[in-house]
This record gives C-alpha cells, structure tokens and sequence, in this order.
C-alpha cells in the first residue's frame, strides 16, 4: 500500500517517496516505535516541511500515512469502531511535530474519540532532530472529572522504553472488567448541554443562563443526567456547527470524559449543522425542538395526543431524511426519537408526506368531535373557565384543588399534555366547567403548535382565562410575555383574562406586594392550599356573574346542572360542591 492521505498538494517526487518508504517499517509490539520508524518520519517531515504521522497497527504494520500543515495533522475518516464497549481501535498514532510543541487538544481529541491505543508526538528541534517524545493513551473513567486519558512526558526519546504490548494489554483488561461491573444506565443517560448565544443582546449572558436552566428542567423531564453545560456568546453563529470550533473540541473533550452519549443543543440546529456536528463527535446530536417533541412522544395519553406528537414529529423529520449520514441514525432510539420510531422516521419522503395526510385528516375528524361536545356545553349554557399558562406553573395542581380531582400533576415540564375538564359547582347551584391545557414554552415548535391547535383551541370558547404564573421563578416575566405573545399567536388574546400568581408561599411578603401592584386583575394563590383559592374563586365569581344572569336559569340550563355530563373529556369527573367558599 502506498495512498498518502492530507495534504499532498505540492510535494515533490523525492518527498512522496520518502513518505511511501514509512509503509515498509515495521514496529514490534514491545515498542510505541521503533528507533528506523522514526528516523524515517523525522526525514520525510523535514523534507516535506509538514507535520507527518503514520497510524501502527498492533500487528506492526504501518496502515496509513498522513501529512498535514506546519502545525496540524488531519487525520482521515477510519471508519467507526465496531468492537466491544472499552476495546480501543488497535491502531496508534505516531507523528511529527516541528515546533516542539507537546501533544495539543486535536491530538487528545483523536485519541478519545477514535479510541486511539496511543497518540505520540516526537517534538523536533528548530534543527528538525528529536528533542523530546510525549504521548497519551486511554485510560478507565475512575471518578466525573477526570480527564479519559493519561499524558506521558515530555521525555527524552532514550526513555522511551515502555512496553506498548504490556500497556495495551493490561488497559483493556481493566476496561472489560469495569464493563462488567459498571451500573446498566439507560441509552440516553447523560448529556452536556450547549447554548449559543447572541452577544450583541442586552443581558446576554443573564438570557443564556435563564436559558440553560430551563433547558435543564426539559432534560431532567426527558430522563436525562445532565453532567455539564456550556455557554459561548458571539458576534455570529457559525454557520456549519452554529458553536465556534474551538468551543465544540472543548466541548468534546468535556463530553469524552464524562462519557456522554448526547449533546442537546439550547438553539434549533439546520439539518447540515446537526450532521456536521454530529459527524465530528461520534455522539448523539439533539436540538431543543427535539428534546421537546420526545417529552411530548413520552407523555401523551389520549389518540388524539398521540396522532398531534407523530404528526409534529414527522414534519420535524421530513427536511432531515434527504441526510445521508449518520446523525438521523442516531434519531431513531431513545431522547429525541420517541414516538413514530425508527421505520417512521426513516422512511422516504414520499411515504412520510402520505401518513402527514393520514395523521391531518384523522385528526380534523376528531377536531370536529371536540366541536360539537364544546357546542353542546355552550347549549346547555354552562360557563367555561380555562387554565393556561407557562409549563410546570402549577395548572394541573389548581385543577385539583378547585374540583377535589386527581389529575396527574408532577414537578415536571409537561406533566400534562391531553385537555383535562372538570365540573365545579358554586352554591346557588352555579356551576362551571373548568379546563387544563397544556402548558407554554418558550421557542414552542411551530409544527408543534400546528399539531397542537385543536387542543388550544378548547380555550377559545373560553368565558374567562385563569393565566396562571409561578411566582418564586426569577424569569417569571419572561414566561408572563412567552404566554400571552403566545395566545395572541393562537387569536386568543381578547378572552377576559386573570393573573393568577401561583406559589406565593414561597415568595417574602414584600416581593408579593409588588407583584400584584398596579394589576387589578391579579390574584395570590398557593394551589397546594384550598384555603388561599377562596380569593380566586370570588373573582371567578364575579367575573362570570353577567353569564350566570344572563342565562336566568332557563329550563335547560337547570337540566344542565343536575344531569350526568358525559360529553367532558377524559372522565367527566361528577360536580364538586364549594360550600366552604366564603360565599361566592
């Protein structure tokens, strides 16, 4: 064999014959390398005036040759490492440096992400003689932190007497027995998360760290462990891997050494971006859009919630499966490729754009059954109140503590994505239906709410809007103007609306104050205690007032209020009295 991979450009013949001469050395398995392996190298970068390695396979013959540029090698693609977990790659890399520099972070990049056995640089002397060697290789994780290699050096190249059989050996046995050992985690286990941000913006970096927490919570509700996160702030993006190269080796390296499967990205990523990012990593690539779509794929009950997940997630899908590369692949199991699953997500466009149409037309059909039960709760005259509001503020909990239900409420992100509706009977035999939705997020995707619409819709039959707001969140503005930019957005910004101020208790006395200063149309409430609800029930009270005396309790109004209601979604819970309401 005698291809010369990198840069060739240039080359004189008496320079690409001595770089075909490497492939004749051969390397004992007792050596990293051997005393006529280097010389030759050394000889042939002095001449070419370029940094020039060869990868040694264990059986002693040289497999490739590489030339690169003054400061940098390229190593080329060498295919993925189809082994099992632990087993490193049986190939070295020994290479030049002309500088005299020590290893860099490309070369400890190569290592850990190609799962070099070893990486060695011979440092040359402005002479171009071998001044000093330093190497790495591969190393067992002992504790989060630790970087995944082990560095040698710099040391004279007469005390490079280790024996490399011995040292291969003994690594992999220690790495088999750790895999034995280690804790099954799950596919997805751990991630680093990543935000790009705009420094030109005012607070950035208050933005990118409000940012991050958030993306934090969606990652905890997706079932990931997340072990590190990253903030850069530029001028602009870069327009192949969105983060600056630099940043993204670091990123690497961070990844490598706390064995991270995935990097969810805080921005939405182009197609080329995730396969560019994705090809340079090895690892799984995400992006915020999603992380959410697989956390609505997890948590969707209903068929209609299902039908509204696949459908957002195949339009998601569609511009990506014209990408020939691995990044799609990695789509298809676990975070980020719930739901369709893997067929779905693979199939040709053509197929895809064909269930899109399926998924539409069944969910127009039950589109059209939600419009006739809401039709015939307005013939029966019974007002509606619908909770909305930023995700995990609450709802779900407010819900239960008006009607005495049971609706699942957890400290999640989405703990609630099917419309849930129950009855609420206020004395006087006054008596209103009240809605949970599910919940807003900022950079909701837009196929997301496409899909999501007719469920949004339920509010737009609305009498009143409970907008509920986490009070002890120190971004609570934000989630105020991400909720009502979003209803606007949904054509539901004239429905009367209250400001419902949730957690209070976990907020001092005098920031409450102020949180209810100059809006007259807020209320403090903690939903887990029935007794801070009574506020909140008077306003509902009085804002529904005018509907309740405009019906005049007409015959089929008191029919309405004393008969079974089986037309509410998902359950139809029975009517809860509120005697103890301080008499609304």
């Amino acid at each position: 064999m005698s291809q010369i991979d990198g840069n060739t450009a240039g080359l004189s013949p008496h320079s690409i014959q001595m770089l075909e001469r490497l492939y004749r050395r051969k390397v004992p398995l007792t050596e990293i390398a051997s005393a006529e392996l280097i010389k030759t190298l050394v000889d042939a970068s002095k001449e070419a005036g370029r940094q020039v390695g060869v990868l040694v396979h264990r059986s002693g013959v040289v497999d490739r040759v590489i030339v690169g540029d003054s400061s940098r090698l390229m190593l080329p693609d060498i295919g993925r490492l189809r082994a099992a977990e632990g087993r490193l790659r049986a190939l070295r890399l020994v290479h030049t440096h002309l500088h005299g520099e020590e290893l860099t972070r490309d070369d400890y990049l190569d290592l850990v992400r190609l799962r070099l056995d070893l990486v060695c640089a011979l440092m040359l002397s402005p002479e171009g003689d071998v001044r000093a060697v330093h190497y790495a290789y591969n190393t067992p994780p002992h504790k989060d932190g630790d970087p995944p290699y082990l560095a040698v050096g710099p040391l004279h190249p007469s005390q490079l007497d280790v024996d490399f059989g011995e040292l291969i050996r003994g690594l992999e046995e220690e790495f088999a027995r750790l895999s034995r050992t280690r804790r099954l985690d799950a596919k997805d286990g751990r991630a680093i998360l990543v935000h790009v941000g705009d420094r030109k913006r005012p607070r950035a970096m208050d933005d990118a760290e409000a940012r991050l927490r958030e993306l934090d919570e969606l990652s905890r509700t997706a079932g990931v462990e997340v072990m590190d996160r990253f903030i850069q702030l530029r001028e602009r993006f870069d327009p192949k891997y969105l983060i600056g190269k630099g940043k993204l080796d670091e990123v690497l390296l961070r990844a490598f050494e706390c064995e991270v499967t995935t990097l969810i990205f805080d921005q939405n990523l182009s197609p080329s971006q995730a396969s560019a990012i994705s090809k340079e990593s090895d690892l799984k690539v995400i992006d915020r859009t999603q992380l959410i779509l697989d956390i609505f794929a997890q948590r969707a009950e209903s068929v209609d919630g299902k039908l509204q997940v696949e459908l957002a997630q195949l339009k998601y899908a569609l511009p990506r499966l014209g990408q020939k590369d691995d990044s799609l692949s990695r789509l298809t199991g676990g975070i980020g490729g719930r739901g369709p699953g893997e067929t779905k997500l693979e199939i040709g466009r053509r197929r895809a754009r064909e269930r899109v149409a399926v998924l539409e037309e069944r969910l127009e059909k039950l589109e059209k059954q939600r419009r006739q039960r809401r039709a015939k709760r307005h013939r029966d005259e019974v007002p509606i109140v619908s909770i909305v509001g930023y995700t995990n503020a609450g709802k779900s909990t407010l819900l239960n503590t008006l009607t005495d239900s049971e609706v699942l409420a957890e400290n999640k992100l989405f703990a609630t994505l099917d419309t849930r509706s129950r009855r609420l009977r206020f004395p006087n035999e006054r008596e209103v239906v009240i809605t949970d939705t599910v919940g807003f997020i900022r950079d909701l995707p837009k196929d997301l709410i496409a899909a999501f619409r007719a469920t949004f819709e339920e509010t737009a039959d609305a009498d009143l809007v409970l907008h509920v707001i986490d009070a002890a969140d120190p971004d609570r503005e934000q989630q105020i103007a991400t909720t009502e930019r979003l209803l606007h957005e949904l054509k539901l910004s004239h429905l009367p609306r209250l400001l419902v101020f949730n957690k209070a208790d976990l907020v001092e006395p005098l920031e409450r104050q102020t949180l209810v200063l100059g809006r007259s149309d807020a209320v403090l409430i903690s939903a887990t205690d029935r007794e801070s609800t009574r506020g909140l029930l008077d306003r509902i009270a009085a804002e529904l007032q005018a509907r309740w005396a405009a019906s005049a309790l007409t015959p089929e109004y008191e029919e309405a209020l004393f008969r079974d209601d089986d037309s509410i979604e998902n359950g139809g819970a029975e009517p809860q009295p509120l005697a103890t309401n301080g008499g609304v």
